[in-house]
């Protein structure tokens, strides 16, 4: 998460914290469905009103880091240096991704997401909307149309890659693997226009 620099981001910020840390500690103790929306306002000390500022919908306060991870993804493409190779880039992103995923700590969570239906539909919808913000970064790194299909492939190969490694036994591996496969397929699609 971006560090907030004026006394009044740096609240919200601490404010959103709060509430995401309280959810996931109520959600690991009691279980997903047992705990509402009220429950995590009252145990953060915070208005119902207040949690809704923050997040969406209850599904958004297991996946709190969502849009961090979105926009870091974009900013691989947006934010490199002119040459620099797009595809190493995210390949870093995704390690990152998953080695924060696949941490000792993250092990109960994922068995709880992997355990609801609503959650597993959230992480779903999630990834097709991480997807579809990298195929517009990377349609507009090339010059191409937003919904050129070519950047939404090589996107979606890219959001894969991270569902692949987190659920791989040896993650590392599998995303390499994965990344060999996109860097070929970046070779055409990055290649002269037909």
């Amino acid at each position: 998460m971006t560090v907030p620099t004026g006394r009044r981001e740096r609240k919200k910020a601490a404010t959103r914290q709060k509430i995401a840390d309280t959810a996931l500690r109520l959600f690991l103790e009691r279980g997903y469905e047992s705990v509402g929306i009220r429950d995590v306002a009252a145990e953060a000390d915070v208005a119902v009103t207040t949690l809704f500022a923050h997040f969406p919908s209850k599904e958004a306060l297991v996946f709190e880091r969502d849009e961090d991870f979105e926009h870091g993804l974009a900013r691989a493409v947006t934010d490199r240096p002119p040459g620099e190779p797009l595809i190493p880039l995210l390949r870093n992103e995704i390690h990152a991704m998953v080695r924060h995923c696949a941490a000792a700590e993250a092990i109960p969570v994922w068995q709880m997401i992997d355990g609801s239906p609503a959650l597993r539909q959230y992480e779903q919808s999630m990834h097709l909307r991480h997807a579809q913000s990298l195929a517009a970064a990377i349609a507009t790194d090339l010059g191409l149309p937003p919904t050129d299909t070519r950047s939404a492939a090589i996107a979606r190969f890219v959001i894969d890659a991270y569902s692949l490694g987190r659920e791989s036994p040896n993650p590392e591996a599998a995303v390499n693997e994965i990344f060999q496969m996109i860097e070929a397929a970046w070779s055409i699609t990055a290649g002269p226009r037909p």
